[in-house]
């Protein structure tokens, strides 16, 4: 799997999704293409998905906040009979690189997360509507919906058949929506994740494994009720106008660097490392919240997010060799603060919400990102208000110190905002610094009586927003010391490093299935009982059964 993956698609490109918008109802269909898949050797049967299924998927979740927010209720549903969906296609797993399927698994756990999330940003629910088979990533899907109705047939049933069929976990979170977002009981979901079979009808909603059973001669009523009554029920405004999500500007270069009109990603193959530059605003903020609904997705910070995003998503797949992303940016950092603080004025307007709900997303993002992350704050940086959450994400940040010989550029500072205490919080619910300064509440009270200070290295660094201030005299060989001997670790060992170090404080249902899920399933898709010639997920379909090592590890 060499070919370059790209994260960006829209509606006129869909092979497997279709939606048909009713006034404050959103009805979306799977409808996926047997011969659709992203690469070679698999069909996609049975409404099973692989990557580029979700890709769709994830934009379509996009467009409907963005482009469609007089949408209250999304429903979600199969347009093929009797299956729902038979989750992530096993022959595309069985054939995929180890680190295609962690990053498969890690997409698709973002792209459940944000549908899972659109009511409370957003106020869209969303509607899991299920008729016939629905299994594995199929009720995953499902689980990430706000509400699910399952068809009360003997055909229909939700199911987890994964440990019994595959030796492996639901990938996407499954056993821990069960347990923390649905709440079954503990032995209840024991016996659910190890038939194959699943559950259907009533013990389906006595088990908490879905909120409602319909008959099958009345399902499509019942649905269509339940999505009206908890449309009118919304506190959403009603009447809201979208805004067009316009392809990108990018352009891919030979040597693998990508330009795009706020991010520039420089690659140095031979150093193993990714340079990312932001951009600045060079224009002045909106004026007001109909001037950023003029502009659309022209207005740079929802620019700059959905360009970062996907530099962020060509670097995970498509460049898995370059094991360092170095942060830098450069621009007025007055100019930065004015452009959020219009959202942060405006968070009732429907766009600045969505926008700052969408910056929220993306550093989480970069939070989960499998790289060594640092930044580095150069004179004429603009790490202020949102940018400033990059210093916090990243595992280490050089802040240069004072004037530099020949260095023209205003003297590097580092700007707090309002933005920085909450409004992005990363998957612990915490923002950055209370992550950062976890133990500590105090130095983040007294960080707020710092918002909107220029703060220069000397001052960053006492305050601890930065690792290291360094002088005209030891900044060369300080970085360039740091970077050759990161690239030089073994990569296994950082990743298990930094997503230990960067989640700290309180878990909750997110990090656990980025955290432990993952680190979980990242080891059994390596066990020959999974994926070894005699194992249960090469052996699925020939009527033979996994043959397993005995030993417990």
């Amino acid at each position: 799997m060499t070919q370059r993956i790209d994260f960006q698609t829209d509606p006129s490109k869909y092979r497997h999704w279709r939606v048909e918008y009713d006034g404050e109802v959103a009805n979306l269909f799977m409808d996926v293409d047997e011969q659709g898949g992203l690469f070679p050797g698999y069909e996609l049967k049975l409404n099973s998905y692989d990557l580029g299924v979700d890709i769709e998927l994830a934009d379509i979740v996009q467009r409907m906040r963005f482009e469609h927010p007089e949408v209250k209720v999304v429903v979600m549903q199969s347009a093929k009979d009797r299956v729902f969906c038979a989750g992530a296609n096993i022959r595309m797993l069985g054939g995929a690189s180890h680190a295609h399927k962690v990053n498969f698994c890690k997409f698709t756990n973002e792209t459940r997360n944000t549908y899972e999330a659109a009511e409370m940003d957003s106020g869209q629910k969303y509607i899991a509507a299920v008729k016939g088979s629905c299994a594995g990533g199929g009720y995953e899907l499902a689980l990430a919906c706000n509400y699910i109705i399952l068809t009360n047939d003997t055909s229909s049933s939700v199911a987890l058949p994964e440990v019994p069929l595959l030796a492996v976990l639901p990938g996407t979170g499954g056993l821990t929506r069960v347990t923390d977002k649905r709440k079954v009981r503990r032995d209840l979901a024991d016996v659910f994740c190890s038939v194959e079979e699943g559950v259907r009808g009533q013990r389906a909603v006595d088990w908490k494994l879905v909120d409602e059973i319909a008959p099958n001669s009345k399902f499509d009523e019942v649905v269509h009720q339940r999505a009206r009554e908890f449309a009118e029920a919304s506190p959403k405004p009603s009447g809201l106008k979208g805004i067009v999500l316009e392809p990108l500007s990018r352009t891919f270069h030979d040597d693998g660097s990508v330009t795009y009109s706020t991010v520039e990603v420089a690659i140095d193959r031979g150093a193993g490392r990714a340079t990312v530059t932001i951009k600045g605003p060079e224009e002045d903020a909106p004026a007001d919240t109909d001037a950023l609904q003029a502009q659309g997705a022209q207005s740079w910070l929802l620019r700059l997010a959905r360009e970062l995003d996907d530099a962020i998503l060509h670097l995970r797949l498509n460049e898995r060799e370059l094991g360092l992303i170095v942060f830098q940016t450069q621009g007025d950092p007055a100019r930065v603060l004015a452009h959020e603080r219009l959202l942060l004025d405006n968070k009732d307007n429907w766009l600045a919400n969505e926008i700052l709900q969408y910056w929220k997303r993306v550093l989480k993002r970069v939070d989960m990102t499998s790289r060594s992350l640092v930044a580095l704050v150069e004179h004429g940086s603009c790490y202020a208000g949102v940018l400033a959450e990059l210093l916090w994400a990243v595992d280490r940040s050089y802040m240069m110190l004072e004037e530099f010989e020949g260095d023209n550029r205003p003297l590097a500072t580092v700007t707090l905002s309002g933005g920085n205490f909450g409004t992005y919080p990363m998957g612990n619910d915490l923002s950055r610094l209370a992550t950062r300064f976890w133990g500590e509440p105090e130095a983040v009270e007294r960080l707020k009586g710092r918002v909107g200070d220029a703060l220069e290295a000397d001052e960053a660094e006492e305050l601890g927003l930065v690792t290291y201030a360094l002088d005209d005299i030891d900044w060369e060989d300080e970085v360039r010391v740091f970077l050759e001997e990161r690239a030089s670790f073994s990569p296994d060992a950082m990743t298990g490093m930094e997503a230990n170090l960067r989640f700290a404080g309180p878990e909750t249902m997110e990090t656990r299935i980025f955290g432990r899920l993952t680190a979980w399933q990242n080891w059994i898709f390596q066990r020959p009982n999974a994926v070894g010639p005699d194992g249960a997920l090469q052996r699925y379909g020939t009527g033979l059964r996994g043959e397993f090592n005995m030993e417990r590890v």
